[in-house]
């Protein structure tokens, strides 16, 4: 039976969820199901004894390339295969329900930052028009992350009392390890995910150095995006406006050619001599990034991979980094990580030599 944690939020299982869409249910109108396929088949296969007719509504792809006629159509044939985000429908009996799946594993690696805005805005409207229950398959942890991230942001909470709270109305709640330490990002953000937070930047850094360790090949389109294009360009691009350069930024240029090969925005902040443990999940200090103390201390700056790095996108595992316009070298990379002169490890490490940039405003 699912349990009631909030006025028309409710939390369960996949047989709860399955019974709710089989039979009908007086108090839920939503679904929000968290499990590591996205299709309503998963049902099926769960319960063969169950058919649960479905009316797909639209499905929303992750991390798209723009569609090739520029109309910013979202549909699934507009865009380069890549993975699904989330699918919505009408679902159980007579179509009476609305039910939206994302496609999330339960592990510690798995990315559930990247899923909380759409899911914590669908619980919002769909607790306005009903009742919404979010269910994974136990009804443990994927479903108890979304639902005290949820909590956190709507009553602001820590995660620890967010986590409680809901423990109140489901004890067995128990997100898994790497989830909980996603959920204290999203404290330290503010209750919300930052694209521009050296958190999320850190956090999105280390998932692609795991990737890559793991024999995956990075598709460029999760590098950040080039700042030497032209804005309107940049923008174009990417897509979001989140990526596209900002006015008055400060930016590093190649001392050679002048052209821009990153903005404050790329860069991954440390703190001198800390390891791997050093990278700061807090918000930056505000300033001159080439402060009298940090330049006495740090050679080098680090950034996110870009697009202007051709070896990276190449696939090698560490090389030179070359200006995108002159060629001259500005850095080295190496995924497997790189000391920075202050005695800091960072992996994986993308390296711009400060005597090789200069710092100027755009």
């Amino acid at each position: 039976m699912p349990y009631l944690v909030r006025e028309n939020l409710f939390i369960s299982n996949i047989g709860d969820a399955a019974e709710v869409l089989q039979n009908g249910s007086e108090e839920i109108t939503h679904l929000l199901s968290v499990l590591s396929s996205a299709s309503i088949s998963f049902f099926t296969e769960w319960r063969n004894s169950i058919s649960i007719p479905t009316k797909e509504i639209r499905k929303v792809y992750a991390g798209s390339l723009r569609p090739e006629d520029g109309s910013g159509d979202n549909s699934k044939s507009a865009l380069s295969p890549e993975k699904l985000l989330y699918s919505l429908e009408y679902a159980g009996k007579d179509l009476k329900f609305v039910r939206m799946a994302v496609a999330i594993k339960d592990t510690e690696s798995e990315n559930l930052l990247d899923y909380l805005d759409v899911c914590l805005d669908f619980i919002d409207q769909s607790r306005k028009e009903g009742g919404v229950l979010v269910h994974c398959f136990a009804g443990v942890s994927r479903s108890a992350a979304i639902i005290t991230a949820y909590l956190m942001k709507t009553e602001q909470l820590s995660q620890e009392d967010a986590l409680e709270a809901l423990r109140e109305s489901c004890e067995s709640v128990c997100p898994n390890d790497g989830f909980l330490e996603q959920l204290k990002m999203f404290e330290e953000m503010g209750f919300k995910v930052d694209h521009s937070s050296p958190i999320y930047k850190r956090f999105r850094l280390k998932l692609l150095g795991d990737s890559y360790s793991s024999g995956n090949k990075i598709d460029n389109s999760k590098f950040g995006a080039d700042p030497g294009l032209p804005t309107e360009e940049v923008s174009s691009e990417v897509g979001t406006a989140v990526d596209a350069v900002k006015v008055s930024s400060p930016a590093y240029r190649c001392k050679k050619c002048r052209r821009v090969v990153a903005v404050q925005d790329n860069v991954v902040d440390h703190v001198p001599g800390e390891g791997e443990t050093s990278f700061q999940w807090h918000k930056r200090r505000s300033g001159n990034p080439f402060n009298k103390c940090d330049e006495m201390e740090c050679s080098s700056i680090f950034v996110e991979p870009l697009r202007w790095m051709t070896a990276v996108e190449e696939g090698a595992s560490e090389g030179k980094l070359m200006c995108a316009h002159c060629e001259g070298r500005l850095g080295y990379f190496n995924w497997s990580g790189i000391q920075c002169s202050c005695g800091s490890w960072i992996t994986p490490a993308f390296q711009l030599h400060k005597s090789r940039v200069d710092i100027s405003t755009l």
